[in-house]
């Protein structure tokens, strides 16, 4: 994309233009916080509650109040504080000079932007403050306005977004280089001369001075995070270097790990990149990575429900897809022929999902819903699937769907009484993974006519519940052939979506 102003080429250039430059305030945010600052009744909490809601507004507050510091030595770490310092009026007239604009007249980049600083500042919260309470204000500002250097850039010349993102994490060119050829400087030695100068809380230099001047104790702690499934090595190596543990648990590394792990999921949550930022907070967090991996999801999906917007992109949304799945693929390699199917494909498993996940639920009987999650497994790559729904008793077992099985199997009726495997799944909701590993002895517990109609060594059985009860099985492979990670985090992906689809379909009927 063609860069449509004249870019500075230095670092004082740069502090030059973007230290003058205000940022535009979406105009419903602006009224609503100057009609705040009007309202005696209103608490300081108060309005930094609805100042958060627009970023711009809080930087400007914070930047203001810490460059009149006057008598104070330190900079304001909240929102709270530097009202008080600055005072209602002038905060109120300051706030009235931002220029308020309508929301689609802001740069989408810069709306993207703010919006991934609020996705991580969910992300510190959810996974910091309960830990750290005493410091969650500087835990939740520090994480919000860790990105803000790059809010002003965005804000002054928002091309750079998509020509970032173009090549960067669509070609796969070295960022250094792209930074270098669009800024003519390191983009982190920009947002570290900026956070300086504007005296943005501590937490957020010190992120930025490790990145730029000090990344031997980040170097060192990723490779010892990276041996997450020894716990007792990685505190091993740990107490042998005093100095990297003492600097791994400060406080202030939790806005440096939230911003990490927002800005790395922007791409996609398997990337390389992303998993060394999930390492590090399993690391500091003491957490394996399965527990981090499933707090941070989590985090995704409250900070979508209350930031997303259809114009922008959250990372929650990508957790619907196979695992794999890039937002902006890698062109490194040249696609296959078969780029154009695979996306299809792709988009009809995220519309089976999204029929799935509807609420209130979609389907008007039973029949529709397992249609629809017959076609949902199949999308995502199962080829041979099998629906089994359980009576009441649990003594029976009915075929209720079936695909790429012998068509007898729609008329399949087992008696669960003599598979301890079955029981086991009808008990409570479960997954068993046949490899040939375990084949030998899981193969003696199923029933034999499923070992005829999946003659195979790898195989995918799960069960599900509705109101507490076990009421269906589903057994699923890939013509029996190795199933790979991939494959059965995309299983399990889609089987979460049925499960919500269950438990829609349960209250509908009531």
């Amino acid at each position: 994309m063609p860069i449509s102003k004249p870019l500075p080429r230095t670092l004082e250039d740069w502090l030059k233009q973007l230290d003058k430059h205000l940022l535009p305030v979406p105009a419903e945010s602006h009224l609503t916080v100057c009609r705040a600052l009007s309202d005696s009744r209103r608490s300081l909490r108060e309005i930094a509650a609805l100042m958060q809601a627009s970023p711009a507004l809080a930087l400007s507050v914070l930047r203001e109040a810490n460059r009149q510091a006057g008598s104070f030595s330190t900079p304001a770490e909240s929102l709270e504080s530097a009202i008080g310092r600055l005072g209602l009026q002038r905060t109120l007239e300051l706030v009235k000079r931002q220029p308020a604009r309508p929301l689609d007249e802001i740069p989408l980049a810069l709306r993207q932007i703010q919006l991934i600083s609020q996705h991580a500042a969910q992300q510190a919260s959810g996974l910091f403050s309960a830990r750290l309470a005493r410091l969650w204000q500087e835990i939740h500002w520090g994480s919000l306005l860790f990105l803000a250097p790059i809010w002003s850039l965005l804000a002054a010349h928002p091309e750079l977004f998509k020509e970032w993102e173009q090549r960067v994490l669509a070609r796969a060119e070295p960022a250094a280089r792209v930074e270098q050829d669009l800024l003519g400087v390191p983009l982190l030695a920009l947002c570290l001369a900026l956070a300086e100068r504007w005296r943005l809380p501590d937490w957020v230099v010190q992120g930025y001075r490790l990145l730029v001047e000090d990344r031997r104790q980040l170097v060192k702690a990723l490779h010892i995070a990276r041996d997450n499934q020894h716990p007792l090595r990685q505190q091993q190596m740990l107490d042998a270097d005093t100095p990297l543990r003492r600097w791994l648990t400060q406080p202030a590394n939790s806005i440096l790990l939230a911003n990490g792990l927002a800005l790395s999921a922007h791409h996609a949550w398997s990337s390389p990149h992303s998993l060394r930022w999930q390492h590090l907070t399993g690391l500091y967090l003491q957490l394996p990575l399965n527990d981090v991996q499933q707090q941070v999801h989590q985090h995704a999906v409250q900070s979508a429900r209350q930031q997303a917007s259809a114009e922008l992109w959250h990372p929650a949304q990508a957790l619907l897809w196979p695992w794999d799945t890039r937002r902006l693929q890698s062109q490194t390699n040249p696609p296959p022929a078969t780029a154009s199917a695979s996306a299809s494909a792709d988009n009809g498993w995220r519309q089976h999902c999204a029929q799935l996940l509807a609420q209130p639920s979609a389907f008007h009987n039973l029949g529709q819903l397992t249609t629809r999650t017959t076609q949902a497994l199949q999308a995502c790559g199962m080829s041979r699937v099998l629906l089994l729904l359980a009576d009441r008793s649990h003594s029976r077992l009915h075929a209720q769907q079936q695909a790429g099985l012998d068509p007898s199997a729609g008329t399949l009726v087992i008696d669960p009484l003599h598979s301890q495997v079955l029981r086991r799944l009808l008990k409570t909701p479960a997954q068993l993974r046949l490899t040939p590993a375990n084949i030998a002895q899981f193969s003696a517990l199923l029933p034999g006519s499923l070992k005829v109609l999946f003659p195979s060594e790898h195989l995918l059985l799960r069960s599900l519940a509705s109101n507490g009860r076990v009421v269906m099985i589903i057994i699923a492979d890939q013509n029996g052939a190795a199933l790979s990670d991939v494959s059965v985090q995309a299983f399990g992906k889609t089987v979460q979506c049925i499960q919500r689809a269950l438990d829609s379909f349960a209250k509908r009927e009531r």
